[in-house]
């Protein structure tokens, strides 16, 4: 069988593909998030990509959604970012090179975009945090994210 992929910018229309490649992506090993509410999953993706400065980016693989980034432009002093609010790679293509391969493509269109970097966070105790290391991603040693519960 052959294999093909196609990249493309997401719009709404595409809200529920996005919001089950998610949470299979993260339902399992290793965060183990738990988006059985599929109302609050449906509010989170929505909050995510349908803002005026979104910028959310797919992966189709034989058909289906097999990755997707979704995102904000964020304009800054210091130039135009592309921010990673979300970036996920569906489990039974992962470890294949489709996420590097992405983020490949990602880059290729912000560039043509003019925007001049990319942020994302992540923790770093998890494969993630060695796949954007192995994608050239750099810590930023004085940033700091902080949260509180209440």
């Amino acid at each position: 069988m052959d294999y093909t992929e196609s990249f493309t910018t997401l719009d709404e229309s595409y809200l529920p593909q996005i919001a089950e490649l998610f949470a299979s992506a993260f339902g399992g090993e290793p965060w183990h998030d738990d988006w059985s509410d599929s109302e609050q999953l449906n509010k989170y993706i929505r909050d995510l990509s349908c803002c005026f400065s979104s910028l959310n980016y797919g992966l189709f693989a034989n058909g289906r959604l097999a990755a997707v980034s979704i995102g904000t432009v964020r304009h800054w002093w210091e130039g135009t970012n592309y921010i990673i609010e979300e970036f996920c790679v569906s489990p039974d293509v992962q470890h294949k090179g489709v996420g590097t391969r992405f983020m490949s493509m990602i880059e290729d269109d912000i560039r043509k975009r003019g925007i001049s970097g990319i942020f994302l966070q992540t923790e770093s105790n998890m494969p993630s945090y060695k796949f954007y290391r192995k994608n050239g991603f750099e810590d930023m040693p004085t940033h700091v994210s902080l949260f509180k519960k209440l």
